[in-house]
């Protein structure tokens, strides 16, 4: 529990490192992908493919008949989904990881995360560890359409240098 001393709890704080044992598995909450939210990533990275810009050639090629999102933003959307809720106040890196897109996913796609703890450890560091998870981001049809790792370095509730799990 985190009050700011008024003796009232804060809620949606993240998930201290104590918290992250190997085989816990979490599910976010969904969220839509709109076309604004298309429009916005693509203009904000430069991504301006036109597999992403133009509708006319998206018809004419008869690839997609919905505007397709990036996969980059689609791992983003997950990642956002993940530090909402497991961690704020207690995220300190993210170190790296491996991305696979299964496969696309559209304006108007829901998707969700599903990650699972693989492995975690403490740094040499006191109050700190590294957790490495494996996160399948799901559509509102329950299809995996993009699969990461990721491993993070969070903090301990702790002080315990390194010494123990």
């Amino acid at each position: 529990m985190s009050s700011r001393g008024d003796g009232i709890e804060t809620v949606g704080l993240g998930i201290p490192y104590e918290g992250w044992l190997p085989g816990r598995r979490l599910r976010t909450i969904g969220r839509t992908i709109t076309e604004a939210d298309i429009t916005g990533f693509i203009n904000a990275t430069g991504m301006l493919e036109v597999l992403f810009t133009d509708s006319e050639y998206l018809a004419a090629s008869g690839m997609f008949e919905r505007r397709p999102a990036p996969g980059i933003m689609v791992q983003a959307f997950a990642e956002g989904l993940l530090l909402q809720y497991t961690l704020q106040h207690t995220g300190l890196a993210f170190l790296g990881g491996e991305t696979t897109v299964k496969a696309p996913c559209f304006a108007g796609d829901t998707i969700y995360v599903v990650t699972e703890v693989t492995s975690a450890r403490r740094t040499s560091k006191p109050g700190r560890g590294i957790v490495v998870t494996r996160n399948e981001v799901v559509n509102q049809h329950g299809r995996i359409v993009l699969e990461y790792t990721a491993t993070r370095m969070v903090k301990a509730s702790d002080n315990n240098g390194g010494r123990g799990q």
